[in-house]
């Protein structure tokens, strides 16, 4: 059963990974339109994720733990570990695939963060003239404080431990992996 459940708590850590995605893909989008107004539903939108990727990611180090020990390997292990002391079987290619995918994921991730802080940024330095006046001075402060509070959230994106757990920046997706084929 334990590595059932890890394949089952990658996949939900994965379905939320590509949430999140689409979360910023989204956020990127509104912002190229000029839709400003949207920032901090989309900021939200974006840390409601980031709780949840949390616990999957609590589950998964949980059941990680539990595969580890079921094969005697240390808690801490990572996933290119597992695979390597996997027993035959079917274990070593879905867990090579779970790692390929989450690769791509975090690689995915760092991009769309990148581009998103970018054109984010653009709009924090935009020059445009200003409507005068307390509403529009308002508005300005409202836009200013929404537009550094997504760049902050965007920032927070990385899954670092997540990068570690999947054996860190010696493998990037399609790389060789111990017990797997490569693509």
């Amino acid at each position: 059963m334990g590595a059932s459940d890890l394949s089952a708590a990658l996949w939900q850590e994965r379905r939320q990974l590509e949430l999140l995605l689409f979360r910023l893909e989204t956020q990127r989008l509104h912002v190229e339109a000029g839709n400003l107004q949207w920032l901090s539903f989309m900021a939200a939108e974006i840390e409601t994720v980031l709780d949840r990727l949390r616990f999957e990611a609590l589950a998964r180090s949980v059941e990680s733990a539990a595969v580890a020990t079921e094969w005697g390997l240390p808690a801490q292990t990572t996933l290119i570990e597992l695979i390597a002391a996997a027993p035959a079987g079917a274990w070593p290619g879905i867990l090579g695939e779970h790692l390929d995918v989450l690769q791509g994921l975090l690689a995915q991730l760092a991009e769309a963060a990148r581009v998103n802080e970018e054109t984010l940024r653009t709009f924090q330095l935009d020059e445009r003239p200003r409507p005068s006046g307390t509403a529009g001075l308002l508005d300005q402060l409202t836009t200013a404080g929404n537009l550094e509070r997504a760049i902050a959230v965007v920032r927070r994106t990385s899954q670092p431990m997540l990068a570690q757990y999947l054996g860190g920046d010696q493998f990037s997706g399609g790389d060789q992996y111990p017990g797997g084929d490569q693509e």
